[in-house]
C-alpha cells in the first residue's frame, strides 16, 4: 500500500474512531488498510471503546429496485437524516449498489465485496461514504427475485427518482398467464402490498411466535378491562382471526375495492389460468429499527 493511500486509510479511521494518528497508524499497517479489521483491533486493544459514528442510529435512507428482464433486487441502505438521503453522492452510492445486488442475487455477503466503478470494494467506499458524509451509513438488507416459472412485478413508493424511493415491494406469481396479461394487477397488488404492509402471504406462512405474542397482549387487555373470564377466550379468538385477516396478503381487504379480499380479485383475474403469489418483499426504510 502506497504511503499516500496508508494515510488516507488513517485519516477515515481517526474520523471513525476518535483515536490518535499514531495508534491508528500501527491499525493500519498492522491490517493491511482493512478498516473494519482496524477498528476491530483498536477496540481488542481497548484505545477505541468505540466506533463513534456506527453507534449512532440510522433509521432514514432509501430503497432502491433494480430490475433486467424477469429478474429483480430490493436493497435498503440507511443513513441518520432525511438531508444525507436526498445527498446526490449518497444517492448515486445506493443506484450503484441497486445494480450490485441484481448482479449478486441480493446476498449480502457477495455485494459488500463486490467491486464499484472506481475499482473499490463496497465496504471499503461505504467507510470512505460515511467519512466524508459524517453520517453513519449502513447497507441494511437486500432481497432478489427470477425465475424462468414466475412472472415478478416491483413498486416504489415515493419516489425521488425511478425505482428509487422510501418503500419499495418485489412480488412474485408463479402462473399460466402471461405477464402482459397481469401488467395492471401486478403493479396494483404490488402497490397494495406497500400501503398495507401484509406480514405473510396466508395465515400458515404467519411467525408463530407473532401469533403467540399478539394472542398474549389481546387476553391480558381483555382481563384487564374487567371482562369476564368465562368469555375472554372466545372474545381473544375473535380478535386473533381478525389480527390474521389484517396481516395476511391473500385475507386483506382489497385496496381498490374492499368489499373483496385479495383471495377474491387473484380468482376472478385467473379466471380458467392459475395464479399463485409465490413470494413478495416488502422494504419501509427505517421500519424496526
Amino acid at each position: 500500500m502506497s504511503q499516500g493511500n496508508t494515510l488516507d486509510k488513517v485519516k477515515e479511521l481517526r474520523e471513525l474512531t476518535g483515536v490518535g494518528f499514531k495508534d491508528c497508524k500501527i491499525a493500519i499497517d498492522e491490517n493491511n488498510g482493512d478498516i473494519e479489521k482496524s477498528i476491530d483491533f483498536l477496540r481488542k486493544k481497548g484505545i477505541a471503546k468505540a466506533n463513534k459514528k456506527m453507534e449512532r442510529i440510522a433509521a432514514d435512507g432509501l430503497v432502491c429496485v433494480c430490475e433486467k428482464e424477469n429478474k429483480f433486487s430490493i436493497i435498503e441502505v440507511n443513513s441518520e437524516t432525511d438531508f444525507v438521503a436526498k445527498n446526490d453522492e449518497f444517492i448515486k452510492f445506493v443506484e450503484e449498489i441497486s445494480i450490485l445486488a441484481l448482479l449478486n442475487s441480493g446476498k449480502m455477503e457477495d455485494i459488500l465485496i463486490a467491486k464499484m466503478k472506481n475499482k473499490n470494494n463496497v465496504k471499503d467506499n461505504l467507510v470512505s461514504l460515511i467519512s466524508k458524509i459524517g453520517e453513519k451509513i449502513t447497507l441494511r438488507r437486500s432481497d432478489f427475485v427470477e425465475s424462468s416459472k414466475s412472472v415478478n412485478f416491483s413498486y416504489t413508493h415515493a419516489a425521488i427518482k425511478k425505482n428509487l424511493g422510501k418503500i419499495g415491494v418485489l412480488l412474485s406469481f408463479k402462473t399460466t398467464k402471461k405477464k402482459d396479461q397481469l401488467l395492471v394487477f401486478g403493479k396494483q397488488l404490488a402497490m397494495h402490498i406497500a400501503a398495507s404492509s401484509p406480514l405473510s402471504i396466508d395465515k400458515g406462512d404467519l411467525d408463530q411466535n407473532i401469533l403467540k405474542k399478539e394472542m398474549e397482549i389481546i387476553t391480558e387487555e381483555l382481563k384487564n378491562s374487567g371482562k369476564d373470564t368465562k368469555i375472554v377466550a372466545k372474545i381473544a379468538a375473535g380478535k386473533l382471526d381478525k389480527f390474521i385477516k389484517d396481516n395476511t396478503l391473500l385475507n386483506q381487504e382489497w385496496i381498490m375495492e374492499p368489499k373483496k379480499q385479495v383471495k377474491d380479485v387473484l380468482k376472478e383475474i385467473a379466471g380458467k389460468d392459475k395464479i399463485e403469489i409465490k413470494k413478495f418483499t416488502r422494504f419501509k426504510v427505517g421500519e424496526g429499527i
